[in-house]
C-alpha cells in the first residue's frame, strides 16, 4: 500500500532508488580510496592540497546522496526501477564496443580496424541500407585520412604490419 508521500512525490519514480544507491556507494567508495590515488604535500597550503578539492567533492557526493536517499518517499525496488537500470546499461554496449575499438588497433591497425567498426557501428545502430553501410565505409577512409594525414596524428604500427616486405612495411606504419 502506497503511502501519502509517495503518492504526492512529483517527479518520476523509476530508477530513483537504483541511483541514489549506486550515487551513495560509488562515492563513498571513491572517498575511501581518496588516499591511495592523491597526495597531502609538505609545506603546501591547505586549499592548495592536491587532495583538498577532490575530497571536498567526494565529501559533497556521499553527504548530497544519502540526503537524497533519505529523503525518497519509497525504499522498495520495482520492476520499473530494474527496466530503468536496463535502459542505463545500454550505454554500456557502446564502451565494449569502443574498447574492443581500442585494444584492436595496436594489433591490427588502425585503417583495417576503422574500415571494420564503422560500419558495424553503423549497422549497429540500425542503418542497414547499402548506401548507408557505403556512406560509412567513405567516413571511416575519410577519418583515417584526416587524422593521418592532414592532422598527423601518430598512432602506433600494427603489429600486423611487421609481416608486410620492407617497403610496404613502411608505408603501412605511416600511412595506414
Amino acid at each position: 500500500m502506497t503511502t501519502e508521500r509517495e503518492r504526492r512525490f512529483p517527479g518520476p519514480r523509476r530508477g530513483q532508488l537504483i541511483f541514489a544507491l549506486a550515487l551513495v556507494g560509488l562515492s563513498a567508495l571513491l572517498l575511501a580510496l581518496i588516499g591511495d590515488q592523491t597526495a597531502w604535500v609538505k609545506k603546501t597550503k591547505f586549499f592548495a592540497q592536491p587532495r583538498f578539492w577532490p575530497g571536498v567533492a567526494l565529501g559533497g557526493m556521499v553527504l548530497l546522496g544519502g540526503l537524497h536517499l533519505y529523503r525518497l518517499p519509497w525504499r522498495r525496488v520495482t520492476r520499473h526501477d530494474g527496466w530503468e537500470a536496463r535502459r542505463w546499461g545500454q550505454a554500456l554496449e557502446y564502451v565494449l564496443w569502443f574498447m574492443g575499438y581500442v585494444l584492436l588497433v595496436p594489433i591490427v591497425g588502425y585503417l583495417p580496424v576503422t574500415l571494420v567498426f564503422v560500419p558495424l557501428l553503423t549497422w549497429r545502430m540500425g542503418y542497414r541500407s547499402p548506401r548507408m553501410l557505403w556512406i560509412s565505409v567513405a567516413f571511416a577512409v575519410v577519418v583515417v585520412l584526416v587524422f593521418k594525414g592532414l592532422l598527423s596524428v601518430r598512432i602506433p604500427g600494427a603489429l600486423l604490419y611487421e609481416y608486410l616486405p620492407g617497403p610496404l612495411r613502411s608505408f603501412a606504419i605511416l600511412y595506414l
